[in-house]
């Protein structure tokens, strides 16, 4: 099927992190243009960059997702750079060990939280939008999209982690709000947002190395197997596609392996090193 993506223009921020690339490499592969955005890791993603095949229809640019005026101007260089935006993905996000309750957890790692998962996502659907509202719509009709990275712990809770989920549950608000906005600047503009459980990213490698976390957090997922980032990609460059999903918005999809509040399997049902290497098959 073709997307209708090619020579799109793609603004993803979070392009340094793991499923952030393979975004990159995703959308690159539909042929569409990248404004790839970096923050801590900018040095290494435009490093990265230099060697993609695609580097001449990419720009790497390094911004604070917490600084709104940040945002604004890395938003207007991908314009300036190829005259308009036509898909932002608000990927960017933390989430930060070890679990604790919440009334032991650091009133700045709450902060860091919200202000990066949440208000960062929504500095970005701001800037996102302000430049829709300077270039317009498309002539051909090829509406906007906007998709937010959200987390099943927006859906399902995580202990330990209460100002994480509050962050990504605050998403699915902020999409079901702008999905009305969109329109009104293209009227067949598109707001989604996908919540991604356990998935192997160097943010969640560690915690999966644990023992005995691979079993934990595959007993209430039907599919005994990690998530990929490339599965993530995958998902939304089909919800950005004009062609595939032109008639979907204000929609959370759970990319999860069917997970849900319920026990499915017990850790001794889980063989952790099998789990691994599926992993890391391409």
């Amino acid at each position: 099927m073709d997307l209708a993506l090619r020579d799109k223009v793609v603004f993803i921020t979070g392009a340094s992190g793991g499923i952030g690339r393979a975004l990159a490499e995703e959308f690159a592969a539909e042929g569409c243009r990248l404004v790839l955005h970096g923050h801590a890791r900018g040095g290494e993603l435009s490093a990265w960059l230099a060697g993609q095949p695609f580097a001449d229809r990419a720009l790497a640019l390094a911004a604070d997702v917490r600084d709104p005026e940040a945002l604004d101007a890395a938003m207007a260089a991908g314009v300036e750079r190829f005259g308009r935006v036509d898909a932002a993905v608000a990927n960017a996000g933390v989430w930060i060990p070890p679990p604790l309750p919440l009334h032991e957890v650091p009133v700045a790692r709450v902060r860091e939280t919200i202000d990066v998962n949440l208000l960062g996502a929504l500095w970005t659907a701001r800037a996102f939008l302000a430049a829709l509202a300077r270039t317009g719509p498309r002539a051909d009709g090829h509406g906007a999209s906007l998709t937010f990275l959200g987390s099943t712990a927006g859906r399902f809770g995580e202990a330990g982690h209460a100002e994480y989920a509050a962050a990504k549950a605050g998403l699915r608000g902020a999409m079901l709000s702008l999905k009305n906005e969109i329109v009104h600047l293209d009227p067949f503009g598109r707001v989604n947002l996908v919540q991604p459980g356990w998935t192997v990213t160097h943010m969640a490698r560690p915690a999966l190395q644990q023992p005995g976390v691979i079993g934990r957090v595959l007993s209430t997922m039907p599919l005994r197997q990690l998530g990929r980032a490339r599965d993530v990609a995958r998902a939304i460059v089909v919800l950005a596609s004009p062609a595939a999903s032109r008639h979907v918005s204000g929609e959370a999809l759970t990319i999860a392996g069917g997970m849900e509040g319920r026990q499915q399997w017990t850790a001794a049902d889980v063989d952790e090193e099998a789990v691994r290497r599926r992993a890391q098959e391409r």
